[in-house]
């Protein structure tokens, strides 16, 4: 079932004066317009249904994709399918006319227990349907390890994967989550998260804009 999320606003002011469209330069103001978004599916055993939510910043220049049931874990009795968990959203997102839009960067938090010998992998990539162009990145994090995570993934402006003018493609996220037991003792228990018990963590992805060219 497709749900709409029409979050965010328009910006204090509208634009003072045109600016020229410039296809190979930032956009430095997003435009004062809501972005729509609307989940079209979601799959994954790291977010059943129900358990993975979008939200768009109200100066539209972000959107925030928040989990509540994302665990991956090894030893302690886990099943063995449970060292690796993953979603797949697949978004179909709306911008105003005249505009385009990229990844720029994305911030993925959460919470990793990680035994001495032990070590996880959060990796991420996400493409526009259609497009060969697939952004794929990979960080790992080796225990002794009890505390909050944070990976941050950029692209520089020259590499970055615009959205088509004109078209709308929806934008696919696939995240992983793996633990591995490694030389840890195997009735000890490692796991990684992208939730915590005081409040969901976000996976924030920043957008950056530019004018799409005239026809």
């Amino acid at each position: 079932m497709v749900r709409g999320l029409l979050l965010g606003g328009a910006v204090a002011a509208l634009f003072s004066s045109a600016l020229p469209a410039q296809a190979d330069s930032p956009f430095e103001d997003p435009p004062p317009d809501k972005i729509v978004i609307k989940v079209a599916t979601v799959n994954g055993s790291g977010c059943p249904q129900g358990t993975a939510a979008v939200a768009v910043s109200p100066d539209n220049t972000a959107f925030t994709v928040t989990y509540s049931d994302y665990l991956a874990q090894v030893g302690g009795g886990a099943p063995s399918t449970a060292f690796r968990k993953n979603c797949q959203l697949n978004l179909i997102v709306h911008v105003p006319g005249g505009f385009t839009y990229a990844i720029a960067s994305v911030d993925y938090r959460g919470f990793a227990s990680l035994q001495r010998g032990a070590s996880g992998v959060e990796k991420a990539s996400y493409y526009f349907q259609g497009s060969p162009d697939t952004a794929a990145r990979t960080h790992t994090f080796n225990g002794p390890l009890e505390d909050n995570w944070q990976a941050t993934d950029e692209t520089d402006w020259a590499q970055l994967v615009w959205a088509p003018c004109g078209v709308e493609r929806n934008f696919n996220i696939n995240t992983e989550l793996r633990v591995n037991r490694g030389s840890s003792p195997a009735s000890s228990t490692s796991f990684m998260t992208m939730d915590s018990t005081d409040g969901d963590i976000s996976t924030i992805y920043h957008l950056a804009w530019k004018e799409c060219p005239e026809k």
